[in-house]
């Protein structure tokens, strides 16, 4: 038998979510999906979300930071991938472009460099030329999420060497 989830009081949700937020930063869709699991009505909701926002349990733009940070150096995903992926998190255009700036230009420009000379290197086989090797290294680079200009400019790096 089906058996219904226990509803629980705004307080006893609000602990919960203070835990839940101190582990890891989190987004406020997340903590409102969580605070609606706990079977909260919408006022509680954003009254509890307030709540944490003033205590400084959840703050989005310290959340943007630490996703952008986190996915370019774990993953090496490109500016794209993580914009695209904080939006999907219903992140806001500032606390986005916030993210963004943080990220070192030095660091992301040779983590490019390094992930072009890498895929270039491992392109083998039977008919490969140099079309191939540029449009197979290009591909995987735009999968990462790096903007075509940048990758233009490391494919063209490539070519010389």
């Amino acid at each position: 038998m089906f058996q219904r989830k226990q509803q629980l009081s705004k307080e006893q949700a609000l602990q919960k979510l203070r835990h839940y937020c101190a582990y890891q930063e989190r987004c406020h869709a997340e903590v409102k999906e969580k605070l609606y699991s706990f079977g909260l009505r919408k006022q509680m909701v954003e009254e509890s979300i307030a709540q944490l926002i003033e205590e400084d349990y959840l703050n989005e733009e310290r959340f943007a930071i630490q996703f952008a940070g986190g996915k370019f150096r774990m993953k090496q995903w490109g500016r794209v991938k993580i914009k695209h992926a904080l939006k999907q998190k219903q992140v806001s255009t500032y606390c986005i472009n916030r993210a963004m700036k943080e990220l070192d230009a030095e660091d992301y420009e040779k983590t490019l460099h390094k992930l072009a000379e890498q895929k270039w290197g491992t392109i083998k086989g039977e008919g490969v030329n140099g079309f191939v090797k540029m449009s197979k290294t290009t591909d995987y680079l735009l999968q990462k999420g790096f903007e075509p200009e940048l990758i233009r400019g490391a494919i063209e790096r490539l070519k010389e060497s």
